[in-house]
């Protein structure tokens, strides 16, 4: 992979990871959070199907080694639809 880019973890796509979204289990606290801070992350492509697949089949979670809690979901479903309206 070249440098600077990452793999959703839903579709394998490779990317820029500005492409991505970012969620992240965070160190040394183990809680999920999305784009900021240290620990173990994962991407997720911006769009409808990769989220729905990572949430159906808890792909988040597996990557994070880690319990994704119900709210981190709700928020990129929110920004997926607020995308969606500024396009």
């Amino acid at each position: 992979m070249p440098p600077n880019h990452r793999r959703c973890i839903s579709c394998r796509r490779v990317a820029p990871k500005q492409e991505f979204w970012r969620v992240v289990r965070s160190f040394p606290a183990q809680i999920v959070i999305l784009d900021a801070g240290m620990g173990r992350s994962a991407y997720l492509c911006p769009s409808s199907g990769c989220l729905q697949a990572a949430q159906r089949k808890d792909r988040l979670g597996r990557a994070l080694k880690a319990n994704v809690p119900v709210e981190i979901y709700q928020t990129l479903w929110q920004r997926l639809s607020t995308a969606a309206t500024i396009e």
